[in-house]
């Protein structure tokens, strides 16, 4: 039976590779274990692997996650949508926040992050699909939102975050994950001084660190599918 700790370890072989293959350094490219659904104990085998970072799609689930490990060093990141009832348990709790297209969310989550924690670190989502019912800003109106959240206090604006819609061709993926990539290049263009670079997943990965990817959010590949 495959194990929590081997999945890692091949999920960490597949990031070398792939930056191997796009003659990138793999340091450059940090893993999000998305522990969505998953226990705590499962994310403690995961912690024992050597993985740190986790990210939480429910945030009802995810706090309740993050107050049973206070015990263990780890960084928290919300990669779900966020309603604006749930921004004071978000500002509170988590240490990243990946879905920002709204300025309002921010202005909330900027408002009710306690003076006594870091900033909240914050990716702009972005929308490359152009699908009506996804969330995430349209490519075009990115550069404004960034810059609006950027001027927030409490936050620190790091860089884009998308969910492009899954293909099977590797070029097409990668295409894709350009996509998200100009956008990133274009808001530091303009000034902003980005890092990250959230896309790809557990089928794409490869893909997306092709184009640029700097932090891959993998789940099925180290937990398993989900029920």
């Amino acid at each position: 039976m495959t194990t929590i700790a081997d999945s890692i370890q091949k999920v960490r072989e597949r990031i070398s590779a792939a930056c191997e293959s796009a003659g990138r350094n793999a340091a450059d490219v940090a893993l999000l274990a998305v522990s969505k659904t998953c226990g705590p104990e499962a994310i403690r085998e995961a912690h024992a692997a050597g993985q740190r970072a986790f990210g939480e799609n429910y945030v009802q689930e995810g706090v309740e996650k993050i107050a049973a490990l206070r015990d263990l060093p780890l960084e928290w990141h919300c990669i779900g949508p966020i309603q604006s009832n749930k921004t004071r348990l978000v500002a509170g709790h988590f240490d990243w926040v990946h879905t920002i297209d709204r300025l309002k969310i921010a202005e909330r989550l900027s408002a009710q992050r306690p003076e006594g924690m870091a900033p909240l670190q914050v990716c702009i989502q972005v929308n490359v699909d152009g699908g009506a019912t996804k969330s995430g800003v349209a490519p075009g109106e990115a550069l404004e939102l960034a810059r609006a959240v950027a001027a927030l206090p409490r936050l620190r604006l790091r860089g884009v975050m998308s969910i492009p819609e899954p293909v099977s061709d590797f070029a097409e993926a990668r295409a894709v994950h350009g996509r998200v990539r100009s956008v990133f290049e274009q808001l530091r263009g303009a000034g902003l001084p980005l890092d990250t670079l959230s896309t790809g997943m557990s089928a794409d990965l490869e893909a997306a660190i092709a184009a640029g990817s700097t932090m891959v959010r993998v789940g099925t590949a180290i937990f398993g599918a989900r029920g």
